[in-house]
């Protein structure tokens, strides 16, 4: 394969090193500032107030020095970003700050109660929440973290929006913005700040490709053969360039990464070699809910995200009610009674709903769906006449949802059924020969929270609290039922009932479901 010609490497290497604009912004003129300070008002000395004379020593007795807290300039208004105020979410602005961020970091980082959609939301709720950043974070170390984390749950709608919350065309966010705007399929306004201001990425991929998106295709090549030349770039960075610069002197395909950056997950595809997301992360899920690749990867991508709640329940209807299936089998089965299900509900025959329900809901638990589907359908299913086994399932579904509460005094002679509107109510009466069962009687005993984590909330460290208790909850689910009383005494303690509640809900009835 014919290379773009290298000739030209130190005259590119001196235009990059030269041609880049400084890091810093000029200051502002003290001449400006001058100019535009409103005028002072001058009041004679005779027409002031007579100070009042203070009797006090000629000299202090001794020295305090208050505690000063250092932070750059406009940092506290990038790193507070948030979505939902504290007047949504009844979460304080001071949820941060005492915690040490590496900390918070780290906590974030290895989250996991992807199986328990209760935890789940307020996970969401704590990654969107608007509140001061810790003390000790004195850059965008935080934020990056938290949109992040809302990238690798494939929740790129919030995490889009929580960028331009925080002011992207920054250096420490720049590379997460251009990340998410190709993720969204429009790398123009990140390429536009980009090409206006080299020095926001070090890295000479992104510039090079924002370059050729610009037509500055002269650029583009000349740059892509300095940083080969010297050792800049990627091999694999390299090939898959030099193929979007010039696809026809590009006769082979690289081969795949295991985890490919999302400029070359692009550039795959420029290439006219999309590579399939079900083997990537799920960051790159969403870019099939557009349904471009077609109605299977996209019924495949929001299943994949609804599960982890990154997308709504009414979204994931919508895609699975949008055509016909024209094949059987797997997820067309799946599609198939779902539909069927929505349709007997809207006829309103309560033996064709029952009927339909028994079918979806034996897909829906195939795929840990069971939430989600719940959610959509709980009211319209309490309000059908049913018996027996049949009122069991619908009373299973509605703890499962919003509405589990309204379970709480139906008829039923189910032992686990029975636990489970006791929960409903926060009054658990589990069998205590039963750990999981006694564990969540106990978290609702009122017998107080670890003093640990109560200690954290009284120094500001409310955040860093519930992370770790929602950690311990999901570790006590697997089988710790000391982990799982105290993680669900801890939530109750600082208001977070109703997550409390679902989340016991969740682990007493999907738990027996992984059991079985």
């Amino acid at each position: 394969m014919a290379r773009i010609d290298r000739s030209f490497a130190l005259a590119g290497l001196l235009c990059t090193t030269l041609c880049m604009p400084a890091m810093a912004n000029d200051p502002l003129s003290a001449i400006e500032w001058l100019e535009k300070r409103p005028k002072q008002i001058v009041v004679p000395l005779s027409e002031l107030p007579q100070a009042e004379v203070i009797d006090e020593p000629e000299f202090a007795g001794s020295v305090v020095t208050p505690q000063i807290t250092v932070s750059p300039l406009g940092a506290p208004v990038r790193a507070a970003a948030g979505l939902l105020p504290s007047n949504v979410t009844g979460l304080p602005r001071t949820l941060w700050q005492g915690s040490d961020v590496d900390t918070l970091n780290t906590l974030m980082k290895a989250l996991d109660v992807e199986q328990y959609p209760a935890l789940q939301s307020l996970l969401y709720t704590l990654l969107l929440a608007e509140a001061d950043p810790p003390q000790t974070d004195q850059g965008e170390s935080f934020i990056k973290t938290r949109v992040q984390k809302l990238l690798d749950l494939g929740a790129l709608d919030p995490a889009t929006a929580l960028l331009e919350r925080a002011d992207p065309e920054h250096v420490e966010l720049f590379g997460l913005y251009l990340d998410v705007a190709l993720l969204n399929g429009d790398a123009e306004a990140p390429c536009a700040a980009l090409r206006a201001k080299p020095s926001l990425s070090r890295d000479f991929a992104p510039r090079i490709y924002c370059d050729a998106l610009g037509q500055n295709w002269d650029n583009a090549a000349l740059m892509l053969a300095t940083a080969d030349a010297i050792g800049a770039l990627k091999p694999l960075d390299v090939a898959l360039l030099e193929g979007f610069l010039d696809p026809e002197l590009f006769d082979t395909v690289p081969a795949v990464p295991q985890r490919p950056t999302v400029l070359q997950f692009r550039l795959f595809e420029a290439i006219g070699e999309s590579l399939p997301t079900s083997s990537l992360p799920r960051e790159f899920t969403a870019t099939d809910l557009a349904g471009d690749a077609g109605w299977k990867p996209q019924l495949d991508a929001a299943e994949r995200l609804a599960r982890v709640g990154a997308i709504s329940e009414n979204r994931l209807l919508g895609i699975y009610t949008s055509r016909i299936p024209s094949a059987s089998g797997g997820i067309w089965d799946r599609v198939e009674t779902m539909q069927r299900l929505e349709t007997a509900l809207k006829s309103g025959d309560p033996t064709a709903i029952l009927k339909q329900l028994k079918r979806a809901w034996a897909k829906v638990e195939e795929i840990d769906l069971e939430v989600p589907i719940a959610t959509l359908f709980a009211d319209a299913l309490l309000r059908v006449p049913s018996t027996g086994a049949d009122t069991d399932l619908i009373s299973r579904i509605a703890l499962l949802s919003p509405a589990y509460e309204s379970v709480a005094q139906r008829q039923t002679k189910d032992p686990t059924l029975k636990v489970a509107q006791s929960i409903a109510i926060g009054e658990p009466k589990g069998d205590n020969a039963v750990a999981i069962s006694a564990a969540i009687e106990a978290g609702f005993s009122g017998s107080g929270a670890p003093a640990r984590l109560s200690e954290m909330v009284a120094d500001d460290r409310l955040g860093e609290a519930i992370l770790r208790a929602m950690a311990l909850t999901a570790s006590g689910a697997a089988g710790d039922a000391a982990a799982l009383q105290n993680g669900l005494a801890f939530l109750r303690s600082v208001g977070l009932e109703d997550t409390a509640r679902r989340t016991a809900l969740q682990v007493l009835l999907l738990g027996q479901r992984d059991q079985g």
